[in-house]
């Protein structure tokens, strides 16, 4: 049966508008973000950050400073250093945590697998892939055993049965009997 397929309910320019609007909403969204992080990080730098006045200040007076914003500046970078270090170590926890969890995955008991009946043609497409044409007829390279005719052997006598029903009876047909069955074995 042939799928059928169903006529979108949109038209192909009512799509192509509505998804210029939503490219334009999501544009919007981005920039207003963009925005609002930019008024953050002047903030926050302002807060932390005080002006400097070097304007009129000694020799002595700029040393002294110097050597605050240096004592400032080193203690940012031991906090920097150790927020590094908590974070590689989360990290190399978390990696740990995603092999523990993918070792407790692996150890699940497999359900029983059905049987699936696939010739060998279909199972050599499988495993070499649609490219390579491999035919593989196995009944083809069975040798074929010809059944023995033992009736074509046998010369098979066509005569009256009555006579033959005679000659068999009494003691001299038992004796007919016993050696036809001794000769083909002494031959």
């Amino acid at each position: 049966m042939p799928e059928v397929q169903r006529k979108s309910k949109i038209t192909a320019s009512r799509k192509l508008l509505l998804k210029s609007l939503m490219l334009a909403k999501a544009k919007e969204c981005w920039e207003q973000e963009h925005e609002e992080r930019e008024a953050e990080k002047a903030r926050y730098l302002a807060e932390r950050i005080p002006t400097l006045q070097t304007r009129g200040l000694s020799l002595s007076a700029l040393q002294d400073l110097c050597r605050d914003l240096h004592a400032k500046v080193e203690v940012v970078d031991e906090e920097r250093y150790d927020i590094e270090a908590k974070c590689l170590h989360n990290t190399r926890e978390i990696k740990d945590l995603k092999l523990k969890v993918l070792d407790l995955r692996g150890k699940f008991k497999r359900p029983p697998l059905r049987r699936v009946r696939v010739s060998a043609d279909a199972m050599l497409r499988a495993l070499l892939g649609s490219k390579h044409k491999v035919s593989m007829d196995l009944r083809a390279n069975l040798k074929s055993v010809k059944k023995e005719d033992t009736e074509k052997e046998r010369p098979v006598e066509v005569g009256d049965w009555r006579k033959n029903v005679e000659a068999m009876s009494g003691m001299e047909g038992r004796k007919k009997m016993f050696d036809a069955a001794k000769s083909p074995t002494s031959q």
